[in-house]
This record gives C-alpha cells, sequence and structure tokens, in this order.
C-alpha cells in the first residue's frame, strides 16, 4: 500500500481516530505521508527538534530514554507501540524537543503527519485543538496509571498488568472486548518497561506459566488465560 488513505480501515480499528469529526478526520490523512522504517532505525530522539505526528500502521515503535552518568547509563523502555497507536503529539502542542527516544523494533510502516502542515492548518482551524488534547489525556491518565503501579505494585502484579494492557491494545482499540493472544516481546524488553531485573522477569514469567496463563517462547508471551492473568493483577 502506497499512499495514508490506503490505512484508513486499520486506523479506523483505533479509538481516538474513529471518533474524529470528518472535517479532522479527512485533512489530516490528506497532509499525511507514509515513512517506512527498517528494525532497529531511529525515527527520533531525544532533544530533536518537533517533527510532527505518527500513527504506526504495521510493524512497531519503542518509546524509550536513559539516564545517569555516561558511564553508568541506565536504559528504560517506557512503551512499545503497535497498530494503530498514535504518538507525537506533546511536541506539536509546546513546539519543543522531544523528550524520549523513539526507534522502529521491525519493519515499520508509519502515517506521518508533518509538524509544519499540521501547525498552519490547525492555525486556521482551532477548533480541532481539542481532539488532540483528547490524544494526550488519554496518554496522561495511562502514564499516572503507570506511576501508581511503580509507587504501590509488587513486580509480579506489575508485570501481569503490563501483559493484560498489551493485551488488550493499551485500551485504544474500539471494538469491545478485543485482545491479541500473542504479545512480540522479549523478557529483556519487559524487565525494561518494569524497572525489574532480567532475572526477576524471568521468574515471574515462569511462575505465570506454571499456573497456565500464559507460554513463553523465544521473544514472545503467549496469553492463554486472559481472565486468569487478570486476577494474577490484584
Amino acid at each position: 500500500m502506497s499512499t495514508p488513505s490506503a490505512y484508513l480501515p486499520v486506523l479506523q480499528t483505533g479509538r481516538w481516530f474513529a471518533h474524529l469529526p470528518p472535517d479532522f478526520a479527512q485533512p489530516l490523512i490528506a497532509m499525511a505521508q507514509l515513512r517506512h522504517l527498517p528494525t532497529g532505525e531511529v525515527l527520533f530522539r531525544r532533544g530533536d527538534a518537533p517533527c510532527g505526528l505518527y500513527a504506526v500502521v504495521r510493524g512497531a515503535v519503542s518509546i524509550s530514554g536513559t539516564g545517569g552518568r555516561a558511564d553508568e547509563a541506565r536504559a528504560a523502555l517506557l512503551i512499545r507501540l503497535e497498530p494503530p497507536h498514535w504518538f507525537g503529539e506533546i511536541s506539536v502542542f509546546d513546539n519543543s524537543a522531544r523528550t524520549h527516544d523513539a526507534q522502529a523494533t521491525e519493519p515499520t510502516t508509519l502515517v506521518h503527519i508533518p509538524h509544519e502542515r499540521l501547525q498552519h492548518w490547525l492555525q486556521a482551524h482551532p477548533q480541532h485543538w481539542h481532539a488532540l488534547a483528547l490524544l494526550m489525556t488519554d496518554k496522561l491518565r495511562s502514564a499516572f496509571v503507570a506511576m501508581e503501579e511503580l509507587a504501590l505494585l509488587p513486580a509480579p502484579q506489575r508485570l501481569a498488568r503490563r501483559l493484560v494492557m498489551m493485551a488488550e491494545g493499551y485500551g485504544q482499540w474500539t471494538a469491545e472486548g478485543q485482545s491479541r493472544r500473542v504479545i512480540e516481546i522479549s523478557q529483556e524488553q519487559l524487565s525494561l518497561m518494569l524497572a525489574i531485573s532480567r532475572q526477576t522477569t524471568n521468574q515471574i514469567l515462569k511462575d505465570l506459566e506454571s499456573r497456565q496463563l500464559v507460554r513463553v517462547q523465544r521473544g514472545e508471551v503467549e496469553i492463554l488465560d486472559l481472565a486468569g492473568l487478570r486476577g494474577a493483577c490484584a
């Protein structure tokens, strides 16, 4: 598929885009262009200038950051974005530098709304800033939940919750009750997401396997019992 409009069926599976008014959704796609990234290619890094709004329509993008002294820097994987997730809206609002790194974790296709074109259009149609605000507030709610879990929940519950959230597309799909059975993520990536050791991650996953809630294979976690996994979150 060679045009952004060809990916409309994918975008329509996402709650945010599906609920956009036509007088915003149509110009958004008209402004768009496609970006194709091979595995490992960096889309942008922390500190880069604003480059626009993106939607993942094939593949996956990791959002990550690093901190600490150069000789002791630690990496944190915040989230893995899969179709039909939109991202990049913070810099659209404040016109400031990127806050984190974005990198393709597999061959990836993005719908890209260039920054300048989007800014000019929104200046002429300011009523649609509200729709973008809804995209950002949805991310903010998820961030607060993650912060609360990090502060209050032990690692086994946090890991189970994260698997449930990923299986349910972080609540971004339009179809009620939709979930995916196989989550393509490694144990190393899970440990970085949850700020726990690789060994602890392995131990928790083995426990979930022993309870027949998941099956762990190289680079993926298969959900065998989603309702049971939800129970492990409590």
